[in-house]
């Protein structure tokens, strides 16, 4: 009797192990320089004077990242539909006989690595599926290869340099000085590629501008990185990206002006006989102190 007993708990337990597995065809699912209105170098314009201060949220929006690609998602079966898949041959083939063959033989199809992902930073889901020949490139999406490669370039808002430096006063009526460093990932250009499927792309990225909220109200848009203040330029206005205080900080409730600069990423792109353009934008921001100076009789 207790023979029998584990014969039967024995028989159960592979019983459940094939509820578990997935059959065959499960598991081989098919493959399926000038700115509008502004000058060479700068434009300034007023904002509304009734929301003085006003800045823009700091890190990273995208406030449309493609609008030129013409993005269509790979279509065909995926482990959830409509997601963009890739896919590879795999390496090396498994072994004859494997259930990933779907019944197959060697030499008949082969045996590819399918992986597919619902967006260039989600996790992506991969599993081998046999195909009687190799998937069409078609099935990659050079303009989701694209948003993969910026992904890599790490783009950041402006390294902000300011006269006055945060922390020491400026005096009103004084030019500003405004500028950002001009390394890969602060100002571009950037390149990165993307590769899956056998389609490469390759993007390139550079601020095409910057827009300044200078605290006071005043919006400053500038179309180069800024030149970097020294001692030598006196009292000479910035050749390319300025600001001239006509009220001191105290004004503010903090007692400083919030400055917030936010530039505007141009990416082009190209690869899998494809090209478009994609638009990112970062930000940093800034406080400064600006005083009035004191006349003594």
């Amino acid at each position: 009797m207790l023979r029998q007993r584990h014969r039967n708990a024995a028989a159960a337990a592979i019983a459940l192990t094939a509820l578990a597995l997935p059959s065959p065809a499960q598991a081989a699912d098919g493959p399926g320089g000038r700115v509008d209105g502004c000058g060479l170098f700068v434009c300034v314009e007023a904002e509304d004077p009734g929301t003085p201060g006003g800045t823009k949220p700091i890190g990273r929006t995208e406030p449309g990242r493609s609008k030129n690609h013409g993005k269509n998602p790979a279509k065909g079966k995926g482990p959830i539909s409509g997601m963009p898949c890739t896919y590879k041959l795999a390496d090396p083939q498994p072994p004859a006989g494997s259930m990933e063959w779907d019944g197959h033989q060697p030499g008949d199809g082969a045996v590819y690595e399918k992986t597919c992902a619902p967006g260039s930073t989600d996790a992506a889901i991969t599993q081998l599926v046999w195909a009687p020949s190799p998937p069409a490139a078609a099935q990659v999406d050079p303009a989701v290869l694209a948003e993969q490669a910026v992904d890599k370039m790490l783009l950041s808002g402006p390294q902000i340099g300011i006269t006055p430096k945060p922390g020491n006063t400026g005096v009103v009526g004084m030019p500003v000085y405004m500028w950002t460093a001009t390394g890969a990932e602060t100002y571009g250009p950037n390149t990165a590629t993307a590769t899956a499927g056998g389609v490469t792309v390759t993007a390139t990225a550079k601020v095409s501008k910057i827009v300044w909220q200078m605290g006071d109200g005043t919006t400053v848009t500038c179309t180069t990185a800024g030149t970097p203040y020294k001692a030598e330029y006196g009292k000479k206005p910035s050749p390319d990206c300025g600001h001239r205080y006509t009220r001191p900080s105290s004004v503010q409730p903090s007692g400083t002006y919030h400055v917030t600069a936010t530039s505007t990423w141009t990416i082009d792109w190209t690869g899998g006989g494809q090209n478009g353009q994609l638009t990112e934008t970062r930000a940093s921001a800034v406080d400064i102190t600006v005083a009035e100076v004191q006349v003594l009789n």
